[in-house]
């Protein structure tokens, strides 16, 4: 088996929210959704791929229907969620390995038709991955624990 098929076989599966932490260029470490946001990504054989994201804790809409949501009740809930899905290809000539996320769309519409490079890196065999990027606001860091 080559690198890349090694590497792609351990993304494969569901994977939980660990923890989110990002550090602005004065490094500064923040946590884009709080101490306790939940999560989940998920790589599937096809080579799809999907990420939500959450703060907890959101308030509830004052209407059960979502399309009668009012606008202050979405500027609040917005900040707090970020999905996007897609498909993904791995790339094992960098060190560390990267997988790229080629996102069809998403909760912010700016990132459809992007790739977004992130670095690739297991811990614990196959139980934990770290994905690392550079963003306009910074170096991210996401820790995911694999979902048994």
């Amino acid at each position: 088996m080559t690198k890349t098929r090694e590497v792609r076989a351990l993304l494969l599966g569901a994977w939980s929210l660990a923890s989110w932490e990002a550090s602005g260029t004065d490094t500064t470490v923040f946590r884009p959704l709080g101490d306790d946001g939940i999560g989940q990504l998920i790589y599937d054989g096809s080579g799809r791929m999907s990420v939500q994201l959450s703060g907890v804790g959101r308030p509830l809409f004052a209407d059960e229907d979502w399309l009668r949501a009012r606008p202050d009740e979405i500027v609040a809930a917005w900040p707090a969620y970020f999905a996007y899905f897609g498909t993904f290809t791995v790339d094992t000539e960098s060190d560390p390995a990267t997988v790229t996320h080629h996102i069809a769309s998403g909760t912010f519409p700016n990132l459809a038709g992007t790739d977004q490079v992130r670095t690739c890196r297991f811990a614990d065999g196959d139980r934990r991955l770290t994905l690392g990027a550079e963003s306009a606001w910074g170096s991210v860091r996401i820790v995911w624990e694999r979902v048994r």
